[in-house]
């Protein structure tokens, strides 16, 4: 692959690893599932118990876990095409995602703000 399709390829699957690691994190959609999870992980009789459930309320931990699916189903390498391309991309995926997703949070907070402050001055208006 050259350099430009092995970018190209970092992009795509980690905009796939943030929107997966964002909607099981974060979303309504697993609300329940994430709630069961918190409570196994700040209520778990062992380590291992409250570490295995802590990774699903975790988006950073979550995307790790979610990298090592998209490798096995892609056998992307990074840079170099023998093991040691799939601990590069192991490692620039995920961090790419992680990116993406602190500036979607980012965009969520400022919008909420902008509605929020709408509403405000709709209602002083309104007054």
């Amino acid at each position: 692959m050259t350099i430009a399709t092995q970018i190209f390829w970092l992009i795509i699957l980690s905009m796939v690893v943030a929107s997966i690691a964002w909607t099981v994190t974060q979303e309504e959609i697993f609300k329940e599932w994430r709630e069961y999870c918190q409570e196994n992980c700040d209520n778990g009789e062992s380590l291992p118990k409250r570490k295995f459930f802590y990774v699903f309320t975790c988006e950073y931990c979550f995307s790790h876990w979610t990298t090592i699916l998209i490798l096995l189903l892609t056998g992307f390498q990074l840079l170099i095409e023998d093991w040691r391309g799939y601990i590069l991309a192991f490692f620039a995926i995920p961090w790419l995602a992680n990116q993406l997703m602190s500036i979607y949070r980012r965009l969520r907070v400022g919008i909420k703000h902008e509605n929020l402050l709408a509403k405000t001055v709709e209602a002083k208006l309104e007054d």
